[in-house]
């Protein structure tokens, strides 16, 4: 199972965020769990400084914008 951290302030961008990685993981026939970080602290830990931050298994994948579909395919895979 993927564990995968959407990194955000609960913004627009980032719920959608994470539906789009719900829906890509969904897709491919992945089990993943999302964790939503909101502490800002916790973000900057990251070293994310733009949101919505992706993290897949301790990686970050992703900063700033909201991800291209394919992109979350390859993250997840």
């Amino acid at each position: 199972m993927k564990q995968v951290k959407v990194l955000g302030p609960g913004c627009r961008r980032c719920r959608t965020t994470a539906e789009m990685v719900q829906t890509e993981a969904d897709r491919l026939g992945i089990d993943i769990t999302i964790e939503k970080v909101t502490d800002y602290a916790d973000i900057a830990g990251w070293g994310i400084a733009a949101t919505p931050g992706i993290v897949v298994d301790g990686k970050v994948v992703h900063a700033g914008g909201l991800p291209k579909a394919e992109d979350i395919g390859k993250w997840l895979g």
